[in-house]
């Protein structure tokens, strides 16, 4: 058996490769395609205080390179996800990170308070998300904000704390260590990038707008989120969870060259619905045929010849 564990900081896990928030739903979507439980984890869809039905209006439009959504953190809200999600978690021993997203300071508390109390390991605090009009975002892009965030949830939480960072400002890297100040045990790099689909289309002598604002993810922000990780590593000495746009071996590689860790796939298991345990596949594959011993033989490799070059 090939050693794929990766530990993140304490956090244990017997793969680097994640599922990201708002593209696995709750686990059991996938279950006709894959095993979810071969993955080394999965992030819940953001988890609010109360149940929300997310945004009107088009919430999806396909880009060349991926997509843009304005989903607006559509979920069942923590107590339905720890009555009728978190037990299914358990029982099938499915691996799992709990993300969660307040639109007020005192509504993360409140999560991090139940998560707490839940025994819940990890969760991801969703800074980032540019699809809501309180919270996250709006928190995300100020380090003295997020600072008195991730602090404030770091005092009544005392699992894995990750913090997940947009890549909508001016300077990530102030954004980080603020993170890492403030007690985040992990970052996780980089939420979509804000954008507009513009469709146009002429019918009967008359033009006519289709348009969404929302996140763009996927193949097309890969270049954006490598930069990011780049610089989040330079910033920092804690361990960072790599994604967007990750769809093949080689963008794990390029990812841990830049200083990821472990790696979240997101966009892709719409198209791919498997890639996730195919990437795990793949990775093992790597390893074993090149005769590395494990994972993090693998990881310092690649950083250590990069840095050679």
């Amino acid at each position: 058996m090939v050693d794929l564990s990766v530990n993140l900081n304490g956090l244990i896990l017997k793969n680097p490769i994640l599922t990201a928030s708002g593209t696995y739903g709750y686990a059991d979507e996938y279950d006709d395609f894959l095993s979810v439980k071969n993955i080394g984890a999965i992030v819940t869809k953001a988890i609010s205080l109360e149940p929300r039905s997310g945004n009107t209006g088009r919430r999806i439009m396909e880009t060349d390179a991926g997509m843009i959504n304005s989903i607006g953190l559509e979920n069942m809200g923590i107590k339905a996800f720890l009555e009728n999600v978190l037990p299914k978690l358990e029982e099938e021993r499915i691996s799992y990170i709990v993300n969660i997203a307040g639109a007020t300071f005192d509504e993360y508390i409140e999560l991090g308070k139940i998560c707490e109390n839940s025994r819940i390991r990890a969760i991801e605090l969703n800074l980032s998300c540019p699809n809501v009009h309180a919270g996250c975002l709006e928190f995300g892009t100020d380090e003295g904000s997020l600072y008195s965030l991730v602090n404030a949830v770091r005092n009544v939480y005392s699992g894995k704390l990750i913090a997940k960072l947009t890549p909508n400002v001016t300077d990530i890297t102030k954004i980080a260590i603020a993170a890492q100040n403030a007690g985040a045990d992990l970052i996780s790099a980089i939420n979509t990038v804000k954008a507009s689909g513009v469709r146009i289309s002429y019918v009967r002598g008359k033009f006519y707008q289709e348009r969404i604002n929302g996140g763009l993810s996927g193949m097309g922000i890969k270049p954006v989120a490598l930069r990011a990780v780049s610089s989040i590593s330079e910033a920092v000495n804690i361990p960072i969870i790599g994604m967007g746009g990750i769809s093949s071996l080689n963008d794990i590689f390029e990812f841990i060259s830049v200083g990821a860790d472990a790696f979240q796939i997101g966009t892709a298991n719409f198209t791919h619905p498997t890639i996730a345990e195919d990437l795990v596949n793949q990775l093992a594959e790597f390893i074993e045929y090149n005769g590395f011993a494990s994972y993090e033989e693998l990881k310092n490799k690649i950083r250590e010849d990069i840095k050679n070059e």
